[in-house]
Protein backbone atom coordinates (compact mmCIF):
# COMPACT_ATOMS: atom_id res chain seq x y z
CA UNK A 1 0.00 0.00 0.00
CA UNK A 2 1.30 3.22 -1.29
CA UNK A 3 0.86 6.50 0.80
CA UNK A 4 1.41 9.81 -0.42
CA UNK A 5 3.26 12.44 1.56
CA UNK A 6 0.87 14.98 2.68
CA UNK A 7 3.78 17.69 3.13
CA UNK A 8 2.74 19.23 0.13
CA UNK A 9 -0.94 20.25 1.59
CA UNK A 10 1.08 21.67 4.68
CA UNK A 11 0.97 25.37 3.56
CA UNK A 12 -2.87 24.41 2.73
CA UNK A 13 -3.87 23.41 5.55
CA UNK A 14 -2.24 25.67 7.82
CA UNK A 15 -3.88 28.40 5.42
CA UNK A 16 -7.68 26.83 5.80
CA UNK A 17 -6.90 26.82 9.51
CA UNK A 18 -6.31 30.40 9.80
CA UNK A 19 -9.69 32.51 10.76
CA UNK A 20 -8.29 35.74 8.69
CA UNK A 21 -8.35 33.47 5.48
CA UNK A 22 -12.02 33.64 4.62
CA UNK A 23 -12.71 36.82 6.03
CA UNK A 24 -14.83 38.76 3.17
CA UNK A 25 -13.58 35.84 1.07
CA UNK A 26 -15.85 32.79 -0.82
CA UNK A 27 -19.01 34.74 0.21
CA UNK A 28 -18.28 34.52 4.29
CA UNK A 29 -18.36 37.17 6.56
CA UNK A 30 -15.55 37.27 8.95
CA UNK A 31 -15.05 33.90 11.20
CA UNK A 32 -14.23 32.96 14.95
CA UNK A 33 -11.87 29.71 15.64
CA UNK A 34 -11.29 27.50 13.04
CA UNK A 35 -12.13 23.74 14.11
CA UNK A 36 -10.67 20.74 11.93
CA UNK A 37 -12.13 17.25 11.72
CA UNK A 38 -10.08 14.61 10.41
CA UNK A 39 -10.73 11.12 8.53
CA UNK A 40 -8.08 8.61 6.90
CA UNK A 41 -9.26 10.71 2.86
CA UNK A 42 -10.26 14.14 4.06
CA UNK A 43 -9.60 17.28 5.91
CA UNK A 44 -12.53 19.19 7.24
CA UNK A 45 -12.29 22.54 8.43
CA UNK A 46 -15.36 24.34 10.16
CA UNK A 47 -15.48 27.86 9.42
CA UNK A 48 -18.53 29.62 10.70
CA UNK A 49 -21.66 28.80 9.49
CA UNK A 50 -19.70 27.18 6.55
CA UNK A 51 -17.60 23.55 6.45
CA UNK A 52 -14.65 23.20 3.61
CA UNK A 53 -13.69 19.65 3.02
CA UNK A 54 -10.40 19.30 1.52
CA UNK A 55 -8.91 15.71 0.25
CA UNK A 56 -6.03 14.37 1.61
CA UNK A 57 -3.13 13.44 -0.85
CA UNK A 58 -2.78 10.15 -0.32
CA UNK A 59 -3.21 6.95 -2.26
CA UNK A 60 -4.29 3.85 -0.70
CA UNK A 61 -5.51 0.89 -2.57
CA UNK A 62 -9.05 1.75 -3.18
CA UNK A 63 -8.57 5.57 -3.94
CA UNK A 64 -6.08 8.12 -5.07
CA UNK A 65 -5.95 11.76 -4.36
CA UNK A 66 -2.20 12.03 -5.02
CA UNK A 67 -2.20 14.81 -7.56
CA UNK A 68 -4.17 18.40 -7.51
CA UNK A 69 -5.72 17.21 -11.13
CA UNK A 70 -7.46 13.78 -8.67
CA UNK A 71 -8.37 15.84 -6.45
CA UNK A 72 -10.40 17.87 -8.50
CA UNK A 73 -12.06 15.69 -10.60
CA UNK A 74 -12.70 13.67 -6.94
CA UNK A 75 -14.45 17.12 -5.69
CA UNK A 76 -16.54 17.55 -9.03
CA UNK A 77 -17.97 13.81 -8.22
CA UNK A 78 -18.56 14.68 -4.75
CA UNK A 79 -20.62 17.58 -5.34
CA UNK A 80 -22.63 16.26 -8.14
CA UNK A 81 -23.53 13.02 -6.23
CA UNK A 82 -24.31 14.72 -2.82
CA UNK A 83 -26.68 17.20 -4.76
CA UNK A 84 -28.86 14.11 -5.27
CA UNK A 85 -29.80 13.70 -1.76
CA UNK A 86 -28.43 17.13 -0.08
CA UNK A 87 -28.70 20.35 -2.56
CA UNK A 88 -29.02 22.83 0.51
CA UNK A 89 -25.95 21.16 1.93
CA UNK A 90 -23.31 21.24 -0.89
CA UNK A 91 -22.89 25.01 -2.08
CA UNK A 92 -19.96 25.16 -4.19
CA UNK A 93 -16.13 23.93 -5.22
CA UNK A 94 -13.46 26.18 -4.68
CA UNK A 95 -10.08 26.59 -5.90
CA UNK A 96 -7.00 27.96 -3.88
CA UNK A 97 -4.45 29.76 -5.83
CA UNK A 98 -1.27 30.46 -4.62
CA UNK A 99 0.44 33.81 -6.25
CA UNK A 100 3.86 34.31 -7.54
CA UNK A 101 5.33 35.58 -4.31
CA UNK A 102 3.86 32.11 -3.14
CA UNK A 103 0.99 33.36 -0.68
CA UNK A 104 -2.67 31.45 -1.24
CA UNK A 105 -5.88 33.32 -1.62
CA UNK A 106 -9.34 32.16 -2.85
CA UNK A 107 -10.35 32.46 -6.66
CA UNK A 108 -8.50 35.54 -9.10
CA UNK A 109 -5.34 34.72 -10.84
CA UNK A 110 -2.34 31.94 -9.98
CA UNK A 111 -1.52 28.82 -10.03
CA UNK A 112 -4.32 26.03 -8.57
CA UNK A 113 -3.07 24.63 -5.10
CA UNK A 114 -5.65 22.47 -4.46
CA UNK A 115 -9.32 22.40 -4.34
CA UNK A 116 -12.11 22.10 -1.39
CA UNK A 117 -15.98 22.20 -1.31
CA UNK A 118 -17.66 24.59 0.56
CA UNK A 119 -20.42 22.86 2.47
CA UNK A 120 -23.36 24.46 4.59
CA UNK A 121 -22.33 23.74 8.77
CA UNK A 122 -24.40 21.70 10.80
CA UNK A 123 -24.11 20.88 14.15
CA UNK A 124 -22.50 18.09 15.22
CA UNK A 125 -25.25 16.41 17.26
CA UNK A 126 -27.00 16.71 14.35
CA UNK A 127 -25.67 13.35 12.99
CA UNK A 128 -27.24 10.54 13.33
CA UNK A 129 -24.25 8.52 15.22
CA UNK A 130 -24.52 11.13 17.70
CA UNK A 131 -28.02 10.78 17.72
CA UNK A 132 -28.13 6.99 18.21
CA UNK A 133 -25.47 7.49 21.03
CA UNK A 134 -27.55 10.11 23.05
CA UNK A 135 -30.59 8.30 22.71
CA UNK A 136 -32.28 9.93 20.60
CA UNK A 137 -33.31 7.84 17.76
CA UNK A 138 -36.41 6.99 18.84
CA UNK A 139 -39.02 4.17 16.54
CA UNK A 140 -40.07 7.80 14.92
CA UNK A 141 -37.22 9.12 13.71
CA UNK A 142 -36.16 5.05 12.76
CA UNK A 143 -39.03 5.07 10.73
CA UNK A 144 -38.14 8.45 8.97
CA UNK A 145 -34.91 7.18 8.10
CA UNK A 146 -35.78 4.14 6.62
CA UNK A 147 -38.55 5.95 4.15
CA UNK A 148 -35.67 8.09 3.34
CA UNK A 149 -33.20 5.33 2.35
CA UNK A 150 -36.21 3.58 0.36
CA UNK A 151 -37.49 7.12 -1.33
CA UNK A 152 -33.78 7.60 -2.40
CA UNK A 153 -33.15 3.80 -3.73
CA UNK A 154 -36.37 3.44 -5.28
CA UNK A 155 -35.38 6.75 -7.21
CA UNK A 156 -32.10 5.94 -7.96
CA UNK A 157 -31.07 5.21 -11.27
CA UNK A 158 -30.76 1.82 -12.49
CA UNK A 159 -27.03 0.07 -13.40
CA UNK A 160 -27.60 -2.85 -15.21
CA UNK A 161 -24.16 -2.78 -17.14
CA UNK A 162 -22.58 -2.18 -13.74
CA UNK A 163 -19.18 -4.27 -13.13
CA UNK A 164 -20.91 -5.25 -9.47
CA UNK A 165 -19.66 -9.29 -9.24
CA UNK A 166 -16.20 -8.26 -10.09
CA UNK A 167 -16.36 -5.06 -7.59
CA UNK A 168 -17.57 -7.16 -5.15
CA UNK A 169 -14.74 -10.10 -5.52
CA UNK A 170 -12.10 -6.33 -5.86
CA UNK A 171 -13.53 -5.73 -2.48
CA UNK A 172 -12.69 -8.98 -1.00
CA UNK A 173 -9.47 -9.37 -2.29
CA UNK A 174 -8.63 -5.50 -1.09
CA UNK A 175 -9.98 -6.93 2.60
CA UNK A 176 -7.60 -9.88 2.25
CA UNK A 177 -4.52 -7.78 1.37
CA UNK A 178 -4.69 -5.41 3.92
CA UNK A 179 -5.92 -7.97 7.05
CA UNK A 180 -3.12 -10.33 6.46
CA UNK A 181 -0.49 -7.32 5.84
CA UNK A 182 2.06 -6.08 7.80
CA UNK A 183 0.36 -3.39 9.23
CA UNK A 184 -2.22 -5.68 10.29
CA UNK A 185 -0.09 -8.23 12.36
CA UNK A 186 0.77 -6.32 15.19
CA UNK A 187 -3.36 -6.58 15.73
CA UNK A 188 -3.20 -10.33 16.34
CA UNK A 189 -6.22 -10.35 14.43
CA UNK A 190 -6.66 -13.70 13.51
CA UNK A 191 -8.44 -13.30 10.15
CA UNK A 192 -7.45 -16.44 8.09
CA UNK A 193 -10.44 -18.59 8.52
CA UNK A 194 -13.02 -15.47 8.50
CA UNK A 195 -11.08 -14.74 4.94
CA UNK A 196 -11.91 -18.43 3.61
CA UNK A 197 -15.57 -17.90 4.62
CA UNK A 198 -15.98 -14.61 3.04
CA UNK A 199 -14.54 -16.51 -0.21
CA UNK A 200 -16.82 -18.87 -0.10
CA UNK A 201 -19.59 -17.06 0.41
CA UNK A 202 -19.03 -14.74 -2.57
CA UNK A 203 -19.21 -17.76 -4.87
CA UNK A 204 -21.84 -19.35 -3.25
CA UNK A 205 -24.05 -16.19 -3.57
CA UNK A 206 -22.67 -15.32 -7.05
CA UNK A 207 -26.30 -16.62 -9.06
CA UNK A 208 -28.22 -14.18 -6.68
CA UNK A 209 -26.18 -11.92 -7.25
CA UNK A 210 -26.55 -11.96 -10.77
CA UNK A 211 -29.94 -12.14 -10.91
CA UNK A 212 -30.75 -9.30 -8.55
CA UNK A 213 -28.53 -7.22 -11.19
CA UNK A 214 -30.72 -8.81 -13.94
CA UNK A 215 -34.13 -7.50 -12.05
CA UNK A 216 -32.78 -4.19 -11.60
CA UNK A 217 -31.80 -3.95 -8.07
CA UNK A 218 -28.61 -2.31 -9.04
CA UNK A 219 -28.62 1.10 -8.73
CA UNK A 220 -26.22 4.06 -8.36
CA UNK A 221 -26.64 4.40 -4.76
CA UNK A 222 -24.97 6.38 -2.13
CA UNK A 223 -22.09 3.64 -1.32
CA UNK A 224 -20.86 5.12 2.00
CA UNK A 225 -24.36 5.18 4.08
CA UNK A 226 -23.24 5.27 7.73
CA UNK A 227 -25.20 7.07 10.95
CA UNK A 228 -21.36 9.74 10.63
CA UNK A 229 -22.95 10.19 6.77
CA UNK A 230 -27.02 10.93 8.11
CA UNK A 231 -28.00 14.58 9.70
CA UNK A 232 -31.31 15.41 10.77
CA UNK A 233 -31.75 18.60 8.54
CA UNK A 234 -35.27 20.09 9.09
CA UNK A 235 -36.44 16.85 11.00
CA UNK A 236 -35.65 14.94 8.20
CA UNK A 237 -32.74 12.77 7.62
CA UNK A 238 -30.04 14.04 4.60
CA UNK A 239 -27.83 11.24 3.26
CA UNK A 240 -24.81 12.96 2.46
CA UNK A 241 -20.94 12.16 1.91
CA UNK A 242 -21.69 9.93 -0.92
CA UNK A 243 -18.94 7.59 -1.90
CA UNK A 244 -17.05 10.01 -4.69
CA UNK A 245 -14.15 8.43 -5.57
CA UNK A 246 -15.53 5.10 -7.72
CA UNK A 247 -17.96 4.70 -9.75
CA UNK A 248 -18.02 0.91 -9.54
CA UNK A 249 -18.43 1.58 -5.77
CA UNK A 250 -21.49 3.27 -5.84
CA UNK A 251 -23.36 1.08 -9.02
CA UNK A 252 -23.93 -1.64 -6.26
CA UNK A 253 -26.68 -3.56 -4.97
CA UNK A 254 -29.55 -1.59 -2.88
CA UNK A 255 -29.27 -4.13 -0.23
CA UNK A 256 -25.60 -3.64 0.11
CA UNK A 257 -25.84 0.07 0.29
CA UNK A 258 -28.63 -0.12 2.85
CA UNK A 259 -26.23 -3.28 4.76
CA UNK A 260 -23.83 -0.27 5.87
CA UNK A 261 -26.42 1.42 7.87
CA UNK A 262 -27.60 -1.63 9.39
CA UNK A 263 -23.81 -2.64 10.10
CA UNK A 264 -23.23 0.67 11.78
CA UNK A 265 -26.57 0.16 14.16
CA UNK A 266 -25.62 -3.41 15.37
CA UNK A 267 -22.06 -2.12 15.72
CA UNK A 268 -23.24 0.69 17.74
CA UNK A 269 -25.35 -1.61 19.69
CA UNK A 270 -28.53 -0.55 18.16
CA UNK A 271 -29.96 -4.03 17.05
CA UNK A 272 -33.48 -2.86 17.09
CA UNK A 273 -32.90 -0.17 15.17
CA UNK A 274 -31.78 -2.09 12.49
CA UNK A 275 -33.87 -4.08 12.86
CA UNK A 276 -36.70 -1.66 12.83
CA UNK A 277 -35.17 0.04 9.59
CA UNK A 278 -34.76 -3.26 7.56
CA UNK A 279 -38.36 -4.21 8.52
CA UNK A 280 -39.77 -0.79 7.02
CA UNK A 281 -37.41 -0.69 4.29
CA UNK A 282 -38.78 -4.65 2.91
CA UNK A 283 -42.37 -3.86 3.46
CA UNK A 284 -42.24 -0.55 1.38
CA UNK A 285 -41.28 -2.75 -1.99
CA UNK A 286 -44.33 -2.70 -4.44
CA UNK A 287 -43.59 -6.00 -5.63
CA UNK A 288 -44.08 -7.27 -1.88
CA UNK A 289 -48.01 -5.84 -1.79
CA UNK A 290 -48.26 -7.57 -5.26
CA UNK A 291 -46.50 -10.69 -3.97
CA UNK A 292 -45.45 -10.57 -7.19
CA UNK A 293 -41.75 -11.56 -8.03
CA UNK A 294 -40.04 -12.24 -4.97
CA UNK A 295 -38.43 -9.22 -3.62
CA UNK A 296 -37.72 -11.50 0.02
CA UNK A 297 -35.20 -13.64 -2.05
CA UNK A 298 -32.56 -10.69 -1.66
CA UNK A 299 -32.80 -11.48 1.93
CA UNK A 300 -30.22 -14.45 1.38
CA UNK A 301 -27.34 -11.72 0.85
CA UNK A 302 -27.81 -9.83 4.52
CA UNK A 303 -25.06 -12.07 5.97
CA UNK A 304 -22.34 -11.34 3.38
CA UNK A 305 -22.92 -7.71 2.77
CA UNK A 306 -22.96 -7.54 6.40
CA UNK A 307 -20.38 -8.96 7.00
CA UNK A 308 -18.38 -7.15 3.98
CA UNK A 309 -19.37 -3.61 5.52
CA UNK A 310 -18.12 -4.63 8.55
CA UNK A 311 -14.88 -6.38 7.14
CA UNK A 312 -14.63 -2.88 5.21
CA UNK A 313 -14.70 -0.76 8.34
CA UNK A 314 -11.58 -3.23 9.94
CA UNK A 315 -9.66 -2.38 6.75
CA UNK A 316 -10.19 1.03 6.80
CA UNK A 317 -9.35 1.29 10.34
CA UNK A 318 -6.21 -0.37 9.07
CA UNK A 319 -5.60 1.80 6.34
CA UNK A 320 -6.23 4.93 9.05
CA UNK A 321 -3.75 3.96 11.75
CA UNK A 322 -0.76 5.95 10.65
CA UNK A 323 -3.35 9.02 11.01
CA UNK A 324 -3.55 7.84 14.64
CA UNK A 325 -1.72 9.72 17.34
CA UNK A 326 0.43 6.91 19.39
CA UNK A 327 -1.81 7.58 22.56
CA UNK A 328 -4.99 6.40 20.54
CA UNK A 329 -3.21 3.64 18.32
CA UNK A 330 -4.54 0.92 21.49
CA UNK A 331 -8.80 2.50 20.93
CA UNK A 332 -7.75 2.08 17.54
CA UNK A 333 -6.87 -1.78 17.32
CA UNK A 334 -9.71 -2.48 19.17
CA UNK A 335 -12.30 -0.61 17.19
CA UNK A 336 -10.61 -2.74 14.41
CA UNK A 337 -10.95 -5.92 16.21
CA UNK A 338 -14.59 -5.30 17.40
CA UNK A 339 -15.27 -4.94 13.65
CA UNK A 340 -13.95 -7.73 12.97
CA UNK A 341 -15.67 -10.03 15.44
CA UNK A 342 -18.53 -8.34 13.73
CA UNK A 343 -17.80 -9.75 10.10
CA UNK A 344 -17.08 -13.00 11.45
CA UNK A 345 -21.02 -13.13 13.59
CA UNK A 346 -22.63 -12.26 10.41
CA UNK A 347 -21.38 -14.91 8.64
CA UNK A 348 -22.20 -17.63 11.50
CA UNK A 349 -24.96 -19.65 10.13
CA UNK A 350 -28.28 -19.07 11.81
CA UNK A 351 -31.26 -21.63 10.89
CA UNK A 352 -34.13 -19.84 10.00
CA UNK A 353 -37.03 -20.09 12.37
CA UNK A 354 -41.12 -19.03 12.32
CA UNK A 355 -42.27 -17.44 15.42
CA UNK A 356 -45.88 -16.97 15.47
CA UNK A 357 -46.94 -14.23 18.61
CA UNK A 358 -50.78 -15.45 19.26
CA UNK A 359 -53.32 -13.87 21.60
CA UNK A 360 -56.54 -12.20 21.86
CA UNK A 361 -56.56 -8.56 20.67
CA UNK A 362 -54.75 -6.32 23.50
CA UNK A 363 -52.80 -8.38 24.81
CA UNK A 364 -50.02 -7.53 23.66
CA UNK A 365 -49.04 -9.52 20.21
CA UNK A 366 -47.27 -6.42 18.07
CA UNK A 367 -44.86 -5.03 21.19
CA UNK A 368 -43.96 -8.87 21.79
CA UNK A 369 -42.95 -10.06 18.33
CA UNK A 370 -41.44 -6.18 17.68
CA UNK A 371 -39.33 -6.72 20.88
CA UNK A 372 -38.22 -10.47 19.96
CA UNK A 373 -37.59 -9.50 16.47
CA UNK A 374 -34.19 -8.35 16.94
CA UNK A 375 -32.85 -11.33 18.70
CA UNK A 376 -34.14 -14.03 15.81
CA UNK A 377 -31.95 -15.45 13.49
CA UNK A 378 -29.75 -13.76 11.11
CA UNK A 379 -28.39 -10.27 11.68
CA UNK A 380 -30.35 -7.51 12.21
CA UNK A 381 -32.81 -10.07 13.33
CA UNK A 382 -36.33 -11.35 11.84
CA UNK A 383 -38.82 -10.16 9.13
CA UNK A 384 -41.81 -8.74 11.67
CA UNK A 385 -45.44 -9.31 9.37
CA UNK A 386 -48.84 -7.88 11.06
CA UNK A 387 -51.99 -9.23 9.94
CA UNK A 388 -53.52 -5.75 10.84
CA UNK A 389 -51.19 -4.32 8.35
CA UNK A 390 -51.65 -6.53 5.68
CA UNK A 391 -55.34 -6.30 5.98
CA UNK A 392 -54.87 -2.48 5.09
CA UNK A 393 -52.32 -3.10 2.28
CA UNK A 394 -55.32 -5.62 0.70
CA UNK A 395 -57.43 -2.65 0.73
CA UNK A 396 -55.32 -0.17 -0.42
CA UNK A 397 -55.68 1.62 3.22
CA UNK A 398 -52.97 3.36 5.09
CA UNK A 399 -52.30 1.47 8.54
CA UNK A 400 -54.19 3.64 10.71
CA UNK A 401 -57.07 4.05 8.09
CA UNK A 402 -60.11 2.31 9.97
CA UNK A 403 -61.98 -0.60 7.84
CA UNK A 404 -65.92 -1.43 8.13
CA UNK A 405 -67.08 -4.49 9.10
CA UNK A 406 -66.78 -5.25 5.17
CA UNK A 407 -63.05 -6.24 5.56
CA UNK A 408 -63.97 -8.48 8.98
CA UNK A 409 -65.31 -11.29 6.95
CA UNK A 410 -64.44 -14.85 7.43
CA UNK A 411 -63.04 -15.11 4.01
CA UNK A 412 -60.93 -11.84 4.18
CA UNK A 413 -59.38 -13.28 7.55
CA UNK A 414 -58.57 -16.41 5.62
CA UNK A 415 -57.14 -14.43 2.16
CA UNK A 416 -55.34 -11.95 5.05
CA UNK A 417 -53.42 -15.37 6.75
CA UNK A 418 -52.80 -16.56 3.58
CA UNK A 419 -50.87 -13.52 2.36
CA UNK A 420 -48.99 -13.01 5.29
CA UNK A 421 -47.95 -17.02 5.60
CA UNK A 422 -46.79 -16.44 1.96
CA UNK A 423 -44.46 -13.62 3.15
CA UNK A 424 -43.00 -15.36 5.59
CA UNK A 425 -42.76 -18.63 3.73
CA UNK A 426 -40.43 -16.54 1.25
CA UNK A 427 -38.41 -14.79 3.86
CA UNK A 428 -37.68 -18.87 5.18
CA UNK A 429 -36.85 -19.96 1.78
CA UNK A 430 -34.22 -16.92 1.72
CA UNK A 431 -32.63 -18.65 4.72
CA UNK A 432 -33.72 -15.28 6.96
CA UNK A 433 -36.08 -15.51 10.07
CA UNK A 434 -39.87 -14.31 10.35
CA UNK A 435 -42.31 -13.12 13.18
CA UNK A 436 -45.88 -13.00 12.93
CA UNK A 437 -48.51 -11.34 15.21
CA UNK A 438 -51.76 -12.15 14.87
CA UNK A 439 -54.63 -13.66 16.84
CA UNK A 440 -54.12 -16.86 15.68
CA UNK A 441 -57.62 -18.19 17.43
CA UNK A 442 -58.68 -20.35 14.40
CA UNK A 443 -57.32 -23.63 13.65
CA UNK A 444 -56.40 -23.82 10.33
CA UNK A 445 -54.62 -20.73 10.64
CA UNK A 446 -52.29 -22.47 13.08
CA UNK A 447 -51.92 -25.44 10.75
CA UNK A 448 -50.95 -23.19 7.97
CA UNK A 449 -48.04 -21.86 9.69
CA UNK A 450 -46.68 -24.74 11.70
CA UNK A 451 -46.97 -26.34 7.73
CA UNK A 452 -44.91 -23.21 6.49
CA UNK A 453 -41.88 -23.78 8.84
CA UNK A 454 -42.03 -27.65 7.91
CA UNK A 455 -41.82 -26.93 4.51
CA UNK A 456 -38.54 -25.24 4.15
CA UNK A 457 -37.10 -26.96 7.04
CA UNK A 458 -37.15 -24.28 9.73
CA UNK A 459 -38.47 -24.07 13.31
CA UNK A 460 -41.29 -23.50 14.73
CA UNK A 461 -42.06 -21.63 17.86
CA UNK A 462 -45.96 -20.70 18.82
CA UNK A 463 -46.68 -18.19 21.66
CA UNK A 464 -49.79 -17.90 23.19
CA UNK A 465 -50.27 -14.50 25.26
CA UNK A 466 -52.75 -14.30 28.01
CA UNK A 467 -53.80 -11.58 29.55
CA UNK A 468 -57.01 -10.08 31.59
CA UNK A 469 -59.75 -9.31 29.96
CA UNK A 470 -60.51 -5.49 31.53
CA UNK A 471 -56.77 -4.77 30.76
CA UNK A 472 -56.87 -6.22 27.33
CA UNK A 473 -59.75 -4.08 26.89
CA UNK A 474 -58.13 -1.40 28.67
CA UNK A 475 -55.43 -1.34 26.43
CA UNK A 476 -57.28 -1.08 23.08
CA UNK A 477 -58.81 1.77 23.43
CA UNK A 478 -55.77 3.85 24.48
CA UNK A 479 -54.07 3.15 21.12
CA UNK A 480 -53.61 5.63 19.18
CA UNK A 481 -51.86 5.60 15.40
CA UNK A 482 -52.24 1.80 15.03
CA UNK A 483 -53.05 -0.35 12.54
CA UNK A 484 -55.38 -2.58 14.68
CA UNK A 485 -58.75 -1.78 14.73
CA UNK A 486 -59.98 -3.64 17.17
CA UNK A 487 -62.31 -2.18 19.95
CA UNK A 488 -63.65 -3.17 23.54
CA UNK A 489 -66.70 -4.69 22.26
CA UNK A 490 -64.14 -6.67 19.65
CA UNK A 491 -62.32 -7.95 22.62
CA UNK A 492 -65.19 -8.98 24.96
CA UNK A 493 -66.44 -11.14 21.64
CA UNK A 494 -63.30 -12.81 21.31
CA UNK A 495 -63.15 -13.49 25.25
CA UNK A 496 -66.59 -15.18 24.94
CA UNK A 497 -65.18 -17.45 22.01
CA UNK A 498 -62.02 -18.13 23.13
CA UNK A 499 -61.37 -21.88 23.62
CA UNK A 500 -57.75 -21.41 25.51
CA UNK A 501 -54.19 -21.47 24.33
CA UNK A 502 -53.95 -23.68 21.46
CA UNK A 503 -52.35 -27.16 21.93
CA UNK A 504 -48.56 -27.66 21.15
CA UNK A 505 -48.30 -23.57 21.69
CA UNK A 506 -46.18 -21.86 24.39
CA UNK A 507 -48.63 -20.16 26.89
CA UNK A 508 -47.01 -16.96 27.86
CA UNK A 509 -48.56 -15.18 30.74
CA UNK A 510 -49.04 -11.40 29.60
CA UNK A 511 -50.51 -9.71 33.15
CA UNK A 512 -47.52 -8.17 34.27
CA UNK A 513 -45.57 -5.53 32.52
CA UNK A 514 -43.96 -5.72 29.59
CA UNK A 515 -40.37 -6.17 30.61
CA UNK A 516 -41.68 -9.79 32.06
CA UNK A 517 -43.77 -10.67 29.39
CA UNK A 518 -40.63 -10.49 27.15
CA UNK A 519 -38.35 -12.28 29.57
CA UNK A 520 -41.14 -15.40 29.46
CA UNK A 521 -41.54 -15.44 25.83
CA UNK A 522 -38.20 -14.99 25.11
CA UNK A 523 -37.10 -18.26 27.57
CA UNK A 524 -40.11 -19.94 25.25
CA UNK A 525 -37.62 -19.41 22.32
CA UNK A 526 -34.61 -20.59 24.01
CA UNK A 527 -34.31 -24.51 23.06
CA UNK A 528 -34.40 -27.00 26.13
CA UNK A 529 -30.64 -27.73 28.04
Amino acid sequence: MEKQSECEQDDVIAFLMRSDAYQNAVGQNAVGTVERLDTHGAIIFLAGDRAYKLKRAVKLPYLDFSTVEKRRQVCARELQLNRRTAPSLYLDMLPIRRDPGGSLHWGGEGEIADWVIAMKRFPQDALFDRLAGSGQLDAALVQRLANTVRRFHDGAEQARAARWLPTLRQIVETIDETLLSAEAAPLDLQASLYLVALRAECDRREPLLRQRQEAGYVRRCHGDLHLKNIVLEGGEPVLFDALEFDEDLTEIDVLYDLAFLLMDLCHRGRGEAANAVLNRYVEQDPAADRLAGNPWAGLALLPFFLSLRAGIRAMVGVHGLSFVAEAGKADAGHAIRDYLALARDALTAKPPMLVCVGGLSGSGKTTVARALAPAIGALPGAIHLRTDVERKRMFGAEPTTRLDASAYTAAVGDEVYSRVLEKASRVLRAGHSAVIDAVFSEAPHRALAGAAADKVGAAFFGLWLDADPEQMAARVEQRRGDASDATREVVSRQVRANAGPPPAWTRVDARAGIEETLIRASDALRPPR
